[in-house]
């Protein structure tokens, strides 16, 4: 497998589904549904920081007193609002 740290995040999502349906599948012995247990989980952690990452980049516009402001994603008020 490719090192979860050099995946991209369609990468990441990609290999958890194959993870997920060959584990469904059923017939997988148990060491070897251990490790893909194993894989699965740290590709999950990849995807949720990456999501984190990407959440922290996003920043929504607004009008607020006639001025457009950069507001950062998720409501955080007063945090790095700045003025266009």
């Amino acid at each position: 497998m490719t090192k979860e740290a050099e995946l991209d995040f369609e990468g990441a999502m990609d290999r958890l589904e194959e993870i997920v349906r060959e584990l469904e599948h059923g017939d997988v012995p148990l060491e070897k549904a251990i490790d893909l247990f194993q894989q699965g989980m740290k590709l999950s952690q990849l995807c949720g920081n990456k999501l984190e990452q990407v959440e922290r980049k996003i920043e929504m516009i607004v009008e607020e007193d006639g001025e457009l402001r950069k507001k950062p994603f998720g409501g955080l008020e007063g945090v790095g609002d700045e003025s266009f």
